[in-house]
């Protein structure tokens, strides 16, 4: 009856593990995104995060017919990516990115992780 036991608590260990590793820390997609830099921030009340937002050409149309620019928020992975980020608002940016299926508080307030500046040039 302990062997059995002990069987169903590993698996039950197992299984959680895999998911909170699918979830929170497996790559869903990777990828690059180029756009207008809004703004660069560093924030937070319990984990201090650097947040982005990226504001991509065009326009689209949302559900009820009004139109909305494509706005890309992301999370930035350190600090030195943040400064580069920070001193040239309002540039045009090529930013590559990964994707998760979850976030986790440490690691910023969106799903979107930019780790490298690809290019930069004037508007």
């Amino acid at each position: 009856m302990k062997k059995i036991l002990w069987v169903f608590i590993l698996l039950i260990v197992l299984s959680l593990s895999g998911y909170i590793y699918f979830r929170y820390f497996y790559v869903f997609a990777e990828g690059v995104k180029s756009g207008v830099l809004n703004f660069a921030v560093y924030k937070g009340n319990l984990f201090k995060t650097y947040e982005g937002k990226l504001i991509q050409a065009g326009f689209g149309r949302q559900n009820n017919g009004e139109l909305q620019s494509y706005e890309f928020q992301f999370s930035i992975k350190n600090k030195s990516i943040f400064d580069s980020l920070e001193r040239n608002s309002g540039k045009v940016f090529d930013l590559h990115y990964k994707e998760y299926h979850g976030r986790v508080p440490w690691r910023g307030n969106t799903v979107y992780l930019v780790d490298s500046i690809l290019a930069m040039r004037q508007n």
